[in-house]
This record gives C-alpha cells, structure tokens and sequence, in this order.
C-alpha cells in the first residue's frame, strides 16, 4: 500500500512565509473568502492583527464600517458588474481570471481617519484550472491623492474668499443649462455686486475691502444650501449663484435674504457718494431652456441686465429679470438699454 503523500499546511509552506515578509500590504483568501493570509505589512496598514481576522471572512472590517465586499470577494464571486458601485475608480483586467484594479477611500475603522487605496487582486488556479486562492495587495496613495484634491481645488477655488471661481461657475452653468433642458425644469441665476466698491476701497484701503468680499462671499455661500447650487466670485466684487431647479419667485426670496443679511452685518461704509453700512445689489434671472435655446447666454444676459436695473434704480435692491419692465414702468423709467449678455464692469 502506498504511502500517502504528506500534506503541507498553507500557513508552513516556503511561499507564505516569503508573503509574510512582504513590504506590500497582502491578504489571500480561499474560495470561500476566509482569510487564510494577512501579511505584517497589511496588519500595519489596517491596524488590524492577523489573528483578528485569519479563518473568518471579516476582513471587511479593516476598511468599512458597514458590511460589503472587498475588491479579492468580487474576484473569488466573478463579479466584475459591481466594481461601479463599489469603487471610484476600477479596472476590470478579464473575464474568470485575470483579476481586478481598483482605487477608493476607505474608512479604516481600528485607524480612525481614512485612507485613499490603489487594490490589485487576482485569482491563483490549480493545474485543473480551479481556484484555489485570491490575493489582494494594498497601496497607500493617500498624500498622493490629497495633494490631487489640492491642487484640483486651487484650479478651481477662488484664492480670496474661497467660493468656487469663474472656471468653475462657467462650468458648472453650462452643465446645469444642459440638465435642465433634458428635465424642462426651471434654472436660477444670481447675480450679486457689491454697491460702490470702489469707493469703499478707496477709503478703507484694500485690506479692509478684501475683508468685506469675504463677509458678503460668506452669506452668499451660505445660501448655496443644495448639493448643486453653486457660489461663486464672478469677477472684482461680483458674485454669481447658480440655483437648478428653482423659479423666479423662490430664487428672489433667496436674493433678498442675501441683501437683507448683508445690512445686517453693518459693514461701515461712509464714503462720499455711499451710505452708511455696506449693500448689495441683486439681479435675478430664472429660465426654462427650451429646444431653440443653445447655450445659457440668455439666462446670463437676463440676470446681468437685472442687476444693471438694480444699479440704475438707485442700488441696494433686488430686481427680477421677469419683473423687470412691471418694475421700470412702475418708476416711469424706460427700457435698459443692456445688450444681453453682455457683462460690465460693476460699481
């Protein structure tokens, strides 16, 4: 009778041992997702001890909070459909295989702050082509990544008040223009400008000027409440607010909450010419694209000729573009002469 053939524990054998010493963060798991490996470099990363997930299928644990599946689960599930939903970023790299890339933030739970992880995982097969083991490997990128966002934000931030800037507005117009053609749903624009800026700064100096930007930037910011409104420094003193889904009546509310919190922070003003505290004048525009409509020129040109009424009619108010002849015939005024959409400067 032949002698049977010793068999070698995984976790004794040559290569688990190499795999142990690994500088790169690795784990392995079998083809029922129990851990079988978690390397030093991975306990490292994670905070998480070997013992604490060796044999379980917990090694979720070491990077979410709520239960889902690792990049090596999708690989052992062949389950390349879901790397979307998972992943911010992902590769599929073949079919019953050749395994998965993918890259994300992670929780981290046992570090308590987060990490941004590049994730490699692919199959191991036996001679008949069966698997036998996934392993996935672990790359911190997070400086990398942070130092991305940083310099994504000064591209797109504006550097003294810290609203989005005119890269960003126009940007974010025109992709709000397009949505709102395809839902015919009503798109609002504001534009606010700082009455007689220049002869605030002429006054105070430009320290003090630079400080009231930022107070008016920060209530107009504040009145970006949604998750697609929009703030923004246009330009100088001007400010613009994109406001998706909203008519003409509500975003006047909210440009006269801006105004009248303006004035309630009583930025001395003074100058020859101005009054006494720091105003805002607002021109308001809220448009439905329709199929004729190209671009959003006729929205910017409504909301700027708006403000332009605002300064004309003596300042410090908020004008609606849709009332805006009501508002003139009213003060026996005649039509603006305003060339939509052309900007001016502000004063």
């Amino acid at each position: 009778m032949a002698k049977p053939t010793k068999t070698v524990d995984i976790a004794d054998s040559y290569a688990v041992r190499l795999m142990q010493h690994l500088v790169v963060p690795t784990f392995v798991i079998d083809p029922k997702r129990r851990v079988v490996i978690w390397n030093r470099a991975c306990e490292r990363l994670t905070g998480v001890a070997a013992s604490e997930v060796t044999g379980t299928t917990k090694h979720w644990q070491a990077f979410y909070e709520t239960k889902r599946h690792c990049l090596a689960d999708l690989v052992a599930l062949d389950r390349p459909g879901q790397l979307p939903e998972l992943y911010s970023e992902y590769a599929a790299r073949g079919h019953n295989g050749l395994g998965f890339s993918a890259e994300n933030w992670c929780v981290m739970p046992k570090l308590g702050s987060q990490l941004y992880l590049a994730i490699d995982a692919g199959p191991i097969h036996d001679e008949a082509g069966n698997l036998i083991a996934v392993v996935e490997t672990l790359r911190d990128l997070t400086d990398q990544k942070r130092a991305e966002m940083a310099l994504k934000e000064l591209a797109t931030k504006d550097g003294l008040t810290g609203l989005s800037n005119r890269r960003s507005f126009d940007q974010m117009l025109m992709t709000e223009w397009a949505r709102a053609q395809r839902t015919q749903k009503p798109l609002a624009l504001l534009f606010v400008d700082v009455d007689h800026f220049k002869l605030f700064n002429d006054r105070h100096g430009h320290q003090p000027g630079d400080e009231c930007l930022r107070a008016v930037a920060a209530v107009v910011s504040r009145h970006a409440m949604r998750p697609l409104d929009l703030a923004s420094r246009y330009g100088g003193e001007e400010f613009a607010l994109i406001l998706p889904e909203m008519n003409s009546d509500a975003a006047c509310a909210i440009a006269e909450e801006i105004r009248s919190a303006v004035m309630a922070l009583r930025i001395a003003h003074a100058a020859v010419g101005a009054g006494d505290h720091v105003t805002l004048s607002v021109g308001v525009a809220s448009h439905i694209p329709g199929e004729s409509d190209g671009g959003p020129d006729r929205l910017l040109g409504s909301a700027d000729e708006a403000l332009y009424a605002a300064k004309r009619l003596g300042r410090n108010r908020v004008i609606c573009a849709e009332r805006l002849l009501a508002e003139l015939g009213g003060l026996g005024r005649d039509p603006l002469p305003v060339p939509a959409p052309a900007r001016r400067k502000s004063a």
